[in-house]
């Protein structure tokens, strides 16, 4: 499953209670890739993101080596007009994308926009590589009812050249219902306000990733890095992985309250979550206030050798009990650097299979030692949330 690996760390498995998930084929190591993933699509959050950055690997245009290259062809007039990095992301332009983007009407409310867009390229995917739309199918996502998909199909059918074979408004409720449960959000560099959202991107193989309120990885983006797979993103182990163990991601910054997450679970994807955190959490009190000061004065009563014996624990046998002492996560592996909140993992193992003393966020890429050392972080990843 992974383009970086050629024995995969992880594979698809169909878990009680858990649907399909991927698990561990091996003991794995804190900081080991378990995944490279890249995008079937990508597409701008907004018509100011689309501006800012390249149309297809979404390369920040701001500050490139050479003036941005626009799209000589239809859609300089689009709401989302197509500006490139490269010659190499210019020639990936669809002829059909581009009419299709030149029709969209410059009165297109700006909710509408990105699912708009996101439509837009799928329809283009079934088009360029039905192999890779049915992929995005099989995704996970049932279609419900969406107030906006009767108006994005009419859209659609007024912008598109030739719709594919099977366009119809069932088949359009399905594909907004795959990118609301599985779009990844590839956001703006942390600088140290709100985060924004750059472009969206349905990543085929980790959208298999369940989610848990304590996950065991997390993804970085490096879409702002030199090179050809800017785009791609990398999930990388926290800590000790045992071998058949789920691996999870959080599908939004971990140090969210109770009631919010589940609040946000129930709305964007249809469940209620029973991890080992909720089942301690949903017991403290109904105010998230209450809960997050319960949380911070755990954190802050926390000893030092009571920090070493957590670790120990977790390292050791981390039985899925309920145990495992929550509030050691957030003083290891949750950033404290101000309004970031990342999620902290170790760099990748040495070739010679050494373990790494730096820790990355991937929020706002700062490095920092196992003894709290800060170290320079360039200009480090951006995204942990998952829309």
């Amino acid at each position: 499953m992974s383009s970086t690996s050629v024995e995969p760390l992880v594979k698809l498995a169909e878990l009680p209670d858990r649907g399909r998930a991927l698990v561990a084929t091996r003991p794995i190591k804190p900081g080991e890739i378990l995944l490279s993933d890249a995008p079937l699509i990508l597409y701008p959050a907004s018509a100011s993101a689309a501006a800012a950055a390249c149309s297809h690997c979404f390369r920040s245009l701001s500050s490139p080596s050479s003036a941005p290259i626009r799209c000589p062809s239809h859609c300089l007039a689009s709401p989302a007009a197509s500006s490139f990095c490269s010659a190499r992301c210019l020639a990936s332009h669809s002829p059909n994308l581009c009419l299709a983007l030149s029709r969209l009407p410059a009165s297109l409310p700006s909710e509408l926009l990105s699912p708009a867009l996101f439509l837009l390229g799928a329809y283009d995917l079934a088009v360029a590589s039905p192999s890779d739309f049915l992929r995005l199918l099989s995704v996970h996502g049932t279609a419900a009812a969406d107030v906006d998909a009767p108006a994005l199909h009419s859209l659609l059918s007024s912008v598109l050249p030739s719709p594919p074979s099977g366009f119809s408004l069932e088949l359009t409720a399905t594909l907004l219902a795959k990118d609301k449960a599985n779009a990844f959000g590839l956001m703006e560099p942390f600088d140290g306000g709100d985060r924004r959202v750059r472009a969206y991107g349905i990543y085929p193989n980790a959208s298999f990733f369940n989610h848990d309120c304590l996950p065991n990885a997390c993804r970085f983006d490096y879409v702002d890095h030199g090179g050809e797979r800017n785009s791609d993103i990398v999930v990388r182990a926290i800590h000790d992985i045992p071998e058949g163990r789920e691996v999870c991601l959080s599908y939004f910054p971990v140090n969210w309250g109770y009631a919010e997450r589940q609040r946000r679970l129930l709305e964007d994807y249809g469940f209620r979550c029973e991890c080992d955190r909720c089942v301690v959490e949903k017991d403290w009190s109904d105010d998230d206030d209450d809960n997050d000061e319960r949380g911070e004065e755990e954190e802050e009563g926390m000893e030092e050798d009571e920090g070493d014996e957590a670790m120990e624990n977790m390292e050791e046998a981390d039985d899925g009990d309920g145990k495992f002492p929550h509030a050691y996560f957030f003083v290891r592996y949750v950033c404290d650097r101000d309004n970031c909140g990342g999620t902290l993992a170790p760099l990748p193992p040495s070739p010679e299979g050494m373990l790494s003393n730096l820790m990355e966020c991937n929020v706002c890429g700062w490095l920092k030692t196992e003894d709290n050392t800060d170290q320079d972080g360039g200009e480090g990843s951006s995204g942990l949330m998952l829309d």
